[in-house]
């Protein structure tokens, strides 16, 4: 048994460019990750894929404006008491300064119960559009290629559906909110200094400029930065949680500090590129620090000379140095949260480039042919596959399997054997040729009907942590215990079936990890059996467990494949001893065709040869 142990980078065919990164999957389909598009184009790809975002987005415009106008209403009220109240020509006015407070104060009521309607209707547009674009990437991952799922890594996949589109989550319910209200803030803080004192005002936007001017730099620098961070953020969930699924081979193989070593890799990756990005943070927020500093301080000297002058009253510079504290304050917040946004952004385009991934297998949907029921017959006509780059793997292969006959496709590791059944079930689709079941191309059966009569059973089928009874009704999904019974006894496993703790509410845990491998199969088989196909594909299902097991598990595929058609891939040949009719792959090409009782007389010929090493193996 072999261990070496192949990196997953090694093994994913990929290209990367400068401008942007573009993964070329196995089968050729370019899935791009989106850097190289601008911020307003990502943003408006998002909102294509999440038109919730948008709803009521004037109406929450309006009231971040409403609330935004109660943070000059102190300033306004101060100079107002200062200047008339207080400072009037006919002397201090109590009358007036009481008004100005409780206007001041019904002001301040009104305005926070718009910012309260402002963030409600933004909270709840938000979480609306992130869960559908959650949603549409989750649903899109299962239309990849298989190809792409296979050669992309798992973590990866996980992150932008995930992690990514939290970090959008977070900018838009809080950045999002923060940024409207700042932008706000400034437009009106910028009107009410105009009012007051166009000088002043001009020295404020003066100090700012270069802040302004930069931040385009700035947000091309942190672009480029934080889609780094999210593609090593994705590397580091792979690494990790990799070696979770895989902790008995770890341990079976004492390879534990390896394994370690690659997850501080990963992780040291993700501390640097985050590291490198918070530089261009430090040094844009460190840049808004001295602009206010600036700002703050040509205020407060050319104010009091225009004070002196008698351009301005006390009032007004008391309430400009408040306006400058309120136009400071959501400047370097926007800045903050412009400098978040990119990292908001990253994760954006990495969704978006999930979303914009085109899937390899096309249902025709109402327009296509649906199968009628009973046994199927299968042709191969003409049918070549090849993985882009690579030699073809099937080559003109013309095949005809008759309904109701069983079949066992036999094969040299590495013949082409198991690409019959991806072909066959529609988990790809052929370079060359056309696959057809009773006589129609499988790419022109609708989806729903071709799932219905066909199924395939895997060398190992995958279980959901759930009861054994959730996982069987994944063949049929209304089946009631009754059903599942009558199942299991026809398939003459009704006495396994009790003799488990806890009949068909047994726990099979992660992955099925609480069953054996051959009750896993067992399961398997269940599961088919209820979804009751017209054809039953097998990737050997006894090639893995304890001969015991193994005549439970026969016996049971014979009552399965009865009255259907059924091809399997057949690892051991005490499955083509029992077939109808053997079909030998070579190299990819179909050499050999007939029962096995003739083809093992054939002395020389391919299948003779394989049939004497397997037989020489189990004598051993």
């Amino acid at each position: 048994m072999s261990t070496t142990e192949h990196s997953t980078e090694e093994a994913r065919p990929e290209t990367v460019t400068t401008a942007a990164t573009v993964r070329t999957n196995a089968q050729g389909t370019r899935m791009e990750t989106g850097e190289e598009i601008g911020a307003m184009d990502t943003i408006r790809r998002g909102l294509r894929f999440s038109p919730e975002l948008t709803e009521g987005f004037w109406g929450t415009l309006t009231l971040a404006l409403v609330a935004a106008l109660g943070q000059v209403i102190v300033p306004i009220a101060v100079q107002q008491t200062l200047d008339t109240g207080l400072n009037g020509p006919d002397g201090p006015d109590v009358g007036f300064v009481v008004t100005m407070g409780v206007a001041a104060f019904f002001g301040l009521v009104v305005t926070s119960f718009a910012s309260y309607l402002m963030t409600s209707r933004l909270f709840a547009t938000s979480e609306k559009g992130l869960a559908t674009l959650r949603i549409k990437a989750f649903r899109h991952v299962h239309d990849l290629p298989l190809l792409t799922q296979n050669t992309e890594r798992r973590g990866a996949l996980v992150s932008r559906v995930t992690s990514d589109v939290d970090q959008v989550s977070q900018f838009l319910v809080f950045g999002g909110l923060l940024l409207i209200i700042s932008a706000g803030q400034v437009l009106v803080a910028t009107v009410i200094m105009l009012v007051y004192s166009w000088q002043l005002a001009l020295v404020v936007w003066l100090c700012f400029a270069p802040l302004f001017i930069s931040i385009r730099y700035f947000q091309r620098k942190l672009s480029a930065a934080y889609g780094v961070v999210r593609r090593q953020a994705g590397a580091m969930l792979s690494a990790v949680s990799e070696p979770v699924v895989g902790a008995s081979v770890v341990r079976s193989y004492a390879v534990q500090e390896r394994t370690q070593g690659r997850i501080d890799t990963s992780v040291d990756a993700f501390r640097s590129a985050s590291t490198k990005a918070q530089k261009f943070t430090v040094i844009s927020f460190s840049l808004g620090g001295i602009s206010a500093g600036l700002a703050n301080a040509g205020v407060l000297v050319i104010g009091v000379f225009l004070g002196f002058t008698g351009d301005m009253t006390a009032g007004s510079v008391l309430a400009f140095a408040f306006l400058v504290t309120l136009f400071v304050g959501p400047v370097q917040m926007g800045t903050q949260i412009i400098t978040d946004a990119q990292n908001a952004i990253a994760s954006w385009r990495r969704v978006i480039g999930i979303l914009e991934t085109p899937g390899d297998l096309v249902d025709p949907g109402p327009e296509g042919e649906t199968l009628p029921r009973g046994p199927i017959d299968v042709r191969f006509a003409d049918v070549t596959f090849a993985y882009p780059g690579g030699a073809p793997v099937l080559h003109d292969v013309d095949l005809t399997i008759d309904s109701g006959t069983r079949v066992a496709i036999v094969g040299e590791t590495g013949s082409g054997k198991s690409t019959f059944a991806k072909l066959l079930t529609r988990l790809m689709d052929p370079s060359a040729g056309a696959v057809l079941l009773d006589g129609i191309d499988v790419r022109d059966i609708r989806a729903e009907s071709l799932r219905r009569s066909v199924v395939l059973v895997p060398q190992e089928g995958f279980l959901f942590n759930d009861t054994l009874a959730a996982n069987a009704r994944y063949g049929r999904l209304d089946a009631s215990d009754a059903d599942l019974v009558a199942s299991a006894t026809e398939l003459g496993l009704a006495d396994w079936l009790a003799g488990l703790p806890d009949g068909l509410e047994t726990k099979v845990g992660q992955r099925g990890e609480s069953l054996s491998a051959g009750e896993r199969q067992l399961v398997a088989l269940l599961r088919a059996h209820l979804a009751d196909p017209d054809l039953l594909v097998l990737d050997e299902a006894t090639s893995a467990v304890d001969p015991e097991l193994e005549m439970r598990i026969g016996r049971a595929l014979e009552r399965l494949m009865a009255g259907r058609t059924s091809v399997t891939i057949a690892h051991r040949l005490s499955t083509a001893e029992q077939a109808d009719e053997v079909v030998v792959v070579d190299r990819g090409r179909v050499v050999q065709r007939g029962p096995h009782s003739e083809l093992v007389l054939d002395v020389g010929s391919p299948y003779a040869r394989l049939h004497a090493s397997w037989v020489a193996q189990q004598g051993k």
